[in-house]
């Protein structure tokens, strides 16, 4: 009687030890079920795969499941966009979270976004590398239909003056970027008059924003006056560039930074403020390429950034012996950043150099020209990728009634294009009849 007793007790224990532990479990694997949490961009208009978590930080495993992989497959690659026209398709995925013996699932519904809209030509947006000296650093236009042959607007005059955007008198390397909303559109340049200030140093960047391509609003960001604590003894804010950063639901900008007295090309980034005239954060560190680099430009395909950039590579003894256009890659704007130091233009290997490398995708197919300044000669060129991993080995020449300098290109429709001859005149027949 009192074996069976005690049998009965240490049963009774095992099995409250048993639901203590499967309660805790419980508790692990929602905690980890909460953490999971997706932007409103991977949410409501989904163009890029998604980052799924296979473990919690409490241990829990997390499988995932899709509802229809011909769009997304169970490990979050986003396989095919909605077809416009139709209504956005909606795909469900369902993590499972397992902690031990406790398994709970989690649903979350995403709308995918519609393929790429009809363009019909492209904008380049640059500053000139002839001409009178004075005018030469000043935001320019150029338009083409097929992305070779290229006209400037306004009789290739400055269709903004720099005085009138920046803090030098001067602007250098605009970049500019259609928005998310495929209406609104972004400009960065560096703010620097190298013609009166030489290139010593330079206090910062522009942003511009504009709805329309002709009226741009815009600030003036000096980083040693908004941020003297970490930039006061900065030299050079170089070629700032923006991308739109899916985790944050933010636009991201970037650009390299160099200190006085110190040697470091570094990539710095910070996420701009919703009206794009300044930043929320202050600049933090993004990529340092082991060698130093410039004029940085990423570009998402296939779930990858590629991040090339000006580079180089240097001897045991610190000596530079080669340069050219480099490329790191990541899955996240975050980074960690991979180097190949694999160099991608032709002219690297017969040292010529060249910077301003702007990489822009052709409309309507999945090919890509990696284009460069040639800037010692006075040329622009560029070579064709279809996956932005190998490229053509032979350049090929722009023909063009302006001499462009660092620019950057983007797509731009009929409507558009009218757009901008009604104000500025230049844009070829080819797209507006």
């Amino acid at each position: 009687m009192q074996q069976r007793n005690l049998f009965s007790i240490f049963i009774l224990c095992l099995l409250f030890l048993h639901s203590c532990g499967t309660t805790k479990e419980k508790i692990l694997a929602k905690t980890d079920s909460d953490n999971i949490v997706f932007s409103e961009s991977y949410l409501n208009n989904l163009r890029w795969n998604l980052p799924l978590p296979e473990a919690g930080s409490n241990g829990s495993e997390i499988e995932w499941k899709s509802s229809d992989k011909e769009y997304i497959s169970d490990n979050g690659t986003l396989n095919k966009l909605s077809e416009r026209g139709k209504k956005q398709k909606k795909v469900n995925l369902t993590a499972f979270i397992t902690n031990g013996e406790a398994r709970v699932k989690k649903n979350f519904k995403f709308t995918i976004a519609f393929e790429e809209p009809k363009y019909d030509g492209y904008l380049f947006a640059y500053f000139e590398g002839s001409g009178e000296r004075n005018l030469q650093e000043q935001l320019r236009f150029g338009v083409s239909a097929n992305a070779t042959d290229w006209f400037a607007l306004n009789d290739n005059n400055p269709i903004i003056p720099s005085s009138e955007i920046s803090k030098t008198g001067g602007i250098r390397d605009p970049h500019i970027l259609r928005g998310e909303d495929e209406k609104s559109f972004f400009m960065v340049a560096t703010d620097m008059f190298t013609m009166k200030d030489g290139w010593g140093s330079n206090p910062g960047i522009i942003l511009m924003k504009s709805d329309n391509l002709i009226e741009w609003q815009h600030s003036v960001i000096d980083f040693a006056d908004v941020y003297p604590e970490k930039f006061g003894n900065v030299q050079w804010v170089w070629a700032p560039q923006v991308i739109f950063d899916p985790e944050a639901d933010k636009y991201l900008v970037y650009f390299t930074i160099r200190y006085k007295n110190e040697h470091n090309l570094d990539f710095y980034c910070a996420h701009a403020n919703d009206d794009f005239s300044g930043f929320i954060n202050e600049p933090e560190l993004m990529f340092r390429a082991e060698y130093g680099a410039i004029d940085g430009d990423i570009l998402y395909k296939d779930g990858i950034y590629h991040f090339f950039f000006k580079g180089n590579t240097k001897d045991e003894h610190g000596h530079e012996y080669k340069n050219g256009i480099q490329k790191a890659v990541s899955t996240s704007l975050k980074g960690p950043w991979v180097e190949d130091y694999k160099y991608y233009d032709y002219y690297s290997a017969k040292k010529i150099p060249v910077e301003g490398s702007s990489v822009f995708k052709l409309n309507g197919e999945d090919r890509y020209y990696l284009m460069y300044d040639i800037y010692m000669n006075q040329r622009y060129e560029y070579q064709e990728s279809c996956d932005l991993f190998e490229f053509t080995e032979q350049p090929k020449s722009f023909t063009k009634n302006f001499n462009p300098r660092h620019g950057s290109i983007i797509s731009i429709t009929t409507e558009e294009a009218l757009r901008l001859n009604d104000k500025w005149g230049g844009v070829p027949k080819t797209i507006i009849n």
